[in-house]
C-alpha cells in the first residue's frame, strides 16, 4: 500500500520548503545536502510501508496519550544513538501519513518539542506529496 505524505502546518512545511530552495540554488553545504537526503529517504520508505525495518518505527506512548492519537516515530539513520528522527501520525484521510516533526539532532527530552496541533486537519490544507514527488525532490 502506498500512502501520501503530508506536511503538518507551518513547520514542516518551512523546513522542507527552505532545505529544497537552498539546494536548487546551491546553498546547502555538505552536511545540510547530508542531512536532506536522509529525510528524503526517509519520506519515500514511509510512504511505502512505514514499518520498514530501517526506519525502526515505533509507537510513542507518551505523545500518544497527550494527544489522544498514536504517533509514530521513525529515524533518519538506523544503529545511530544520535540520528534524526521524524515524528508523524497515520491520517487523517486513508493510506496517508502527516509528518508532525523533524529533529535533526534530538536531544533527551525531544518529544516535549513536537507539537502535534500542527496536523490538524481543521481549516488546514498543507501540502501532499506522493511518493513518486517524494523520489524526485533530489
Amino acid at each position: 500500500m502506498i500512502y501520501t505524505v503530508r506536511y503538518g502546518y507551518p513547520d514542516i512545511e518551512k523546513i522542507m520548503d527552505d532545505l529544497l530552495a537552498r539546494k536548487n540554488s546551491g546553498d546547502l553545504d555538505k552536511e545540510e545536502l547530508k542531512y536532506l537526503k536522509k529525510i528524503v529517504k526517509c519520506l519515500n520508505l514511509l510512504s511505502q510501508n512505514p514499518r520498514h525495518p530501517s526506519l525502526n518505527s515505533h509507537k510513542i506512548e507518551v505523545l500518544s496519550k497527550e494527544y489522544g492519537e498514536s504517533v509514530w516515530e521513525s529515524y533518519l539513520e538506523n544503529h545511530t544513538p544520535s540520528a534524526g528522527r521524524i515524528f508523524w501520525l497515520y491520517g487523517p484521510k486513508k493510506n496517508e501519513i502527516t509528518i508532525a516533526a523533524i529533529e535533526p539532532h534530538p536531544e533527551q527530552n525531544a518529544c516535549s518539542r513536537v507539537k502535534l496541533e500542527t496536523v490538524s486537519a481543521q481549516g488546514s490544507t498543507p501540502k501532499t506529496h506522493p511518493a513518486p514527488a517524494i523520489v524526485s525532490l533530489l
